[in-house]
This record gives C-alpha cells, structure tokens and sequence, in this order.
C-alpha cells in the first residue's frame, strides 16, 4: 500500500476567472487518453463545466472531481484532479476543495499577472498549507510577459518564485520553452495539436538568459539543502539533475519555493511537462503529515495516518444531487478503506450511515468501484443526514476532523413562488440547494413574513434562481436585491435580568448578571466569557446563557439583523432548587440580550468590498469621479498595457448594477472585479435610512 500512495497525486486547479483553469483541465484529460475529443469552453463543449449554466456563461460554477493516470520515468501514477471555479461569487468551491487536497495548480494569465482572485485563492492555500507549483497560460497573447508575471507572484503574493521553464519567444511567436533544470529546449508540433513536442537547441539569443536562471535556480535550491549548497560553492557543475529534482520537490513540499511553468493551454502548449512537475514536485499522500481530528469521547487529539490498514477515517467536502443516483457526498478518506455496503459514523450527527455504493467521478459521470482506500477522492451514496464538513469513521474508532469554515452571505433577495402548487416544491428544492452550498442560506423574515434567500453575490442568486427553474421546475418572483447588514454595539453595558415564570405546579426560574460590550478586533460572532464564581451556576447553566445569547445574535434590536460581532461576560447568576433549569436560562439570555443591547447604542455594519476597475486611459477621470459618489475608499491606481487599475474599497450597496454603468461609461472596454473585504459601520444618516426601509421588503 505504502508502494501504492507514493504514486497517487490529490491535485486542485486554482486561478482567477478566464486564467484558463478549465481549458488547462481539457488538455490534460486529452492527452492523458480519458477524452478523445478536447472540449472547449467557448463552445460549451468542456467536460468539466458540465452544467448547462456554466456551458452557457462559459465559466466554471461548481468545483468538478475526475481521475486520470499519466507515465512519469516509466511509473503508472493516478492523478485525482478538482477543476474550480474562478469567479469569486463560487469561491467556496475553493475553500472546500483546498481543505482535502495535497497539492495545487495556480494558473496566471500572462497578460492579467496576479489578479484579485488569485489573491484570494493564494491565501485560501496558505491557509489550509497546500504546497503549490504555477503555470503561466496565455503565453501566445498580445502583451504576455513572463518574467513580468514571476515578479508579481513575489510582489503581490509573497511568494519565492522559481522559474523551471523559460518561454521561447512570446505572443504570436510563442513556439518553446528552455528546461532550465536539465538545460534543453522543445519546441511543440502544431501539426499534432501539441501532442508532439520536438527537442531543439537553445535558441544563441536565449543562451545567456538560461544560464542565468540555472544559476538563480541553483542558488534557490542551496539556501534550503546543505549538500547543494556544498557543491554550489565548490563546483555548481557537480550539481546532478536528479538532485536538483529532489531538491525543488522537497522545497515545494515544504512551501518554500514555487516551481513556475509556462504554456499555452488553448493551443495545447506546456501540458505535458506540466503533468511532469504535478508528479515530479507535488506531494503524494504520504509526503504530507498524518491528518488530526479530535477523539470525540475522550476530547483527546489523535492523528490517522495515510494507510489502508489503520481505522478508516474520511472527510465529507461536498454534497451534491445527480439526477440519476440521488445525493452524492464527495469524501476524502484519510486513512484505512471502505467498502461499498458497509457502515460508518458521522462523527458529527453521531449516527450510523450505510454506505450502498461508492463512485469514481469523472465531472458528472461515475464509474462504480467495490472499495476506496486511504489518500483517495469518491464519492458515496445511500446515505441519510451527511453534510459538506462532517466526519466519517468507523465506530470503533471514531475522530472529528476541523470543520471546514465559510464565509457569510452578503446579499439578499426576497422570492416567492409564481404559483400556489409551488410552495411545497420550492421549500424542498431550496433545502436541497442548501445542502449542497454552505454559502448560501434560506430564511423567512420575521417582520414581513417574506422568503428571504442569501448568497455571496448577484452572480450566485441569479444561477441559484436559475437552477431552481431549470432542474427543480419552480418558478419565482424575486424582490430588488438587499444588503446583508449586520448590527453591532459599541457602548459597555452590565445588566441584571430575572426571569420568572408560574404557571401552578413547577415554574421557571433563572438570574444572570452579564455585561455586554463590542467583541475584541477580528472576533466575529460571539466572544463569551464565564466569570463566575464559587459555582454560582453550574456549567449546564452557564452552556444554557452562552446558547441563548447565540441565537438571540440572530435577530439584533436596532433592524432585526443579525449581530456582527458582541462579548459578553457572564459576570453573576442565582438559581432556584425546584424552578430552574436549562431552558428558563438560556430564555433568561434571550431577554438579557435584548434589554443590555438596546442600552449598548447599536450600530449597523455593511459588507465592504474590495473592487478593481480596469480601463483605458482616457475614461480613469470618469471612473473615479463616478466611484467617489459610491462613496468608495480609492487605495490606488496602477499601469499594465496600458490599460489603468483603479483599486478601491466600496460598499456593496452601492455597486448593484455597477456593471451596466461601467460599460456604458468607458464604451464597453471596461471591466471590473469585485469580492469582499470586510465589515465597516454605515455612516449614521444612511444608516436611519436603511432602518426605516427595513421594515418592508417590496417584491417587483
């Protein structure tokens, strides 16, 4: 088994939207033999964007799981690849592939560089530590720079950028690259669709440049191995290939060098080589630590090691409905196997799941399988309750692994069914599509009465809306879309509530003395404190307030929104022999919250959002002019190509529609990225504003 790992790759395909993620998948599934035929985006012909919102927008939407094997120095190695989406209104695609993946891709466009996106998915892989090599597409576009690009992944991300490839003439001239570890040059045969690639030698004018970037190479891999840096000194020539190859592996590995490549994906440029250093330079299940959960009845931390013959322990990353084989959960098993028909715990519902059959994806096609072994990607089905983050384990052995975090919705919008038949229907649908993506959410409002559903942006709602019309058959109408506002306080106040209730036979009883204040920087949700002395309250009562302060944060009292961010510090409480018990104090915390709160001077957050304009020249005046009347924080503005970078951060609820606008202002050469920032206080005379409106949501 441990033979068998070391020739597996659990690999991801990360970038900003239109890098080239998709196009880069097809060639890889061309020449590795799973598809005959390459797909392309543009013609809605991809494989991986199988969804017919993705074919028709020809963006990826939802991350898609496939296997391919590929002959590395003579070797069979298996290769699970996750394709994500690019757009950041999907960006918990990202999150949750990146949280079971070994290693990654990150795609750069050679003209865009490093672009808002591809920030976020660099910190999304510095977060979850997946070790990554880089591959510069579009090197056959006008204005493409290669060298322009590696210094932006140094600048801009912080990275330790090692070029490994340099290209061989740039834009329209594109044809090669120079191999700077073993200082050869290949060109590609347009005649084979870049199947064939011939060796040539190094172009003179390129001769010096490759000596000087073997040597930056070599110099790299000598400040991380001693042996290297030994022979670097002495004699660089001594230096062997093989030992160049271990040495930038166990870099990448350990994160501190990033091998860059260079390619041209739609015209099937640089693939193989890239599929070389996916195998050559990223870790194989066995070259990562053994992954730690959490014994759930001992609290004690125990680790699970990537091996078929330790107890079977998995993660749930991603539910998905096919209309064929019902649910799908995509699980990553960390270690020991699974076979189809047996049972299993979800560490988090502590219930037992059986397990009918197991699938190998190929984006929405199956191949079913008997077993799935440690440091494998499937998918299972038959299950009841499984959600995105939940543990399966075998039940003698049962661990929690970290749950997977995501981000909050920051718009709304208001539905409701075109007909009365639907009602039934739409319920469901919804709470299927809730399922599959924890980023969005479905509540009814309780002023209103309305159904309210929540997303990360305008994009997301809208294939939301379309996907229940299309797959679920349910038609709605939908109100303007509203802010996800949060409230907040910013005053200390203490409060004493009691609560008191008889009704003949045992009452409720419960006392509690808290103080509420703003939550400490970067806390978000509830920072609670026990303060309580000599066992005023048993740690049963004290979990009582901490729950019902939790969801009373749900409905703040300035507007009903939720609350941003709130410490309270339970400071006293008494009990009574008979009269209390758990629920009177966690009701007893409900009232407290919205008695201190309302004392505490409330404020109302808004989503900020962090926005790059990009225009020609002669329309920045107007771009600017028109962003400072969304009360937008100008941070900067940069040059590429010609082309202005306007950098600013904005409210979100001055951007709806901002699209539209932006086309008409710069006659359609305009564009624009938008994700979020962060949470900032809205400014008091918007803020009256936005209360009073709050009271009625409008539906066209």
């Amino acid at each position: 088994m441990e033979r068998d790992l070391k020739y597996t790759r659990n690999i991801g395909i990360m970038a900003h939207i239109d890098a080239g993620k998709t196009t880069t998948t097809e060639r890889i599934l061309y020449y590795t033999g799973i598809n005959y035929k390459m797909g392309e985006v543009h013609e809605g012909t991809a494989t991986m964007d199988w969804m017919v919102q993705e074919q028709e927008r020809g963006i990826t939407i939802t991350s898609a799981a496939t296997t391919f094997y590929w002959k590395y120095n003579n070797e069979q190695y298996k290769l699970n690849l996750i394709d994500t989406p690019g757009h950041v209104d999907f960006t918990v695609e990202v999150e949750r592939s990146l949280r079971v993946l070994d290693g990654a891709v990150a795609i750069f466009c050679a003209v865009g560089g490093v672009e808002p996106q591809s920030e976020t998915v660099w910190r999304q892989a510095n977060k979850y530590k997946v070790p990554r090599i880089a591959f510069v597409n579009k090197m056959d576009r006008t204005g493409a720079d290669f060298f322009s690009v590696v210094k932006e992944v140094k600048d801009k991300l912080g990275a330790n950028p090692v070029p490994i490839q340099i290209p061989i003439g740039k834009e329209e001239a594109y044809k090669g690259i120079v191999d700077i570890i073993r200082n050869k040059a290949y060109e590609w045969d347009d005649s084979t669709q870049g199947m064939k690639y011939n060796e040539i030698p190094i172009p003179d004018e390129l001769k010096e440049s490759a000596m000087e970037w073997n040597h930056k190479l070599l110099e790299k891999i000598a400040e991380e191995d001693e042996d290297i840096l030994e022979k670097f000194i002495i004699n660089p020539q001594s230096i062997t290939e093989e030992e160049i190859l271990i040495a930038i592996r166990k870099g990448t590995i350990e994160m501190k060098i990033v091998p860059i490549l260079c390619g041209a994906a739609f015209k099937n440029k640089g693939i193989q080589h890239l599929i070389d250093a996916v195998i050559a330079f990223l870790p194989s299940p066995m070259d990562v630590p053994p992954v730690t959960g959490i014994n759930p009845f001992t609290n004690k931390e125990e680790k699970r090691n990537p091996d078929v013959n330790d107890k079977f322990a998995a993660l749930a990353f991603k539910i998905a409905t096919d209309p064929y084989v019902g649910r799908l959960a995509f699980i990553r098993v960390y270690s020991g196997s699974l076979k189809a028909g047996s049972t299993v715990i979800n560490v988090n519902t502590n219930k037992r799941e059986r397990i009918s059959r197991i699938l190998e994806m190929h984006a929405n096609k199956q191949n079913p399988l008997e077993q799935v072994d440690a440091g494998d990607i499937a998918a299972v089905v038959g299950f009841k309750e499984i959600r995105t983050g939940d543990t399966l384990a075998s039940d003698k052995a049962p661990i929690a692994f970290e749950q997977i975090e995501f981000p909050e919705p920051v718009i709304g919008v208001a539905i409701e069914p075109k007909t009365q038949f639907d009602v039934d229907k739409l319920s469901t649908s919804l709470s299927k599509l809730t399922e599959e993506d924890p980023t969005f959410k479905v509540k009814v409002d309780n002023e209103t009465g309305q159904l309210i559903i929540s997303g990360m942006g305008e994009l997301h709602l809208e294939i939301i809306l379309d996907r229940l019309k299309r797959e679920f058959n349910v038609e709605c109408n939908q109100g303007a879309p509203q802010v996800a506002y949060k409230e907040a306080i910013s005053e200390t106040v203490k409060h004493r509530e009691t609560y008191k209730k008889q009704t003949g036979g045992r009452g409720r009883y419960a006392d509690i003395e808290i103080e509420v204040s703003p939550a400490d920087k970067d806390v978000k949700g509830l920072q609670f404190i026990d303060l309580t002395k000599g066992g005023a309250l048993t740690k049963e009562y004290v979990k009582a307030v901490n729950d019902g302060f939790k969801s009373a944060m749900n409905n703040g009292v300035m507007a009903g929104y939720p609350m941003y961010n709130l410490k309270v510090k339970l400071l006293d409480g008494t009990t009574h022999t008979v009269d209390s018990d758990s629920l009177a104090f966690e009701i007893c915390a409900q009232i407290a919250f919205r008695e201190a709160c309302k004392k505490a001077k409330g404020i109302l957050m808004e989503p900020i959002m962090r926005l790059e304009v990009y225009t020609p020249d002669e329309h920045v005046g107007d771009v600017m002019s028109d962003l400072n009347k969304r009360r937008a924080n100008i941070q900067g503005v940069d040059t590429k190509g010609g082309i202005q970078i306007v950098r600013a951060r904005v409210p979100l609820a001055s951007m709806f529609g901002y699209v539209t606008t932006l086309r008409s202002m710069t006659s359609g050469r305009g564009s624009s990225t938008m994700e979020f920032s962060h949470y900032e206080q809205v400014p008091r005379d918007i803020a009256e504003d936005v209360i009073l409106k709050t009271k009625g949501i409008i539906l066209i």
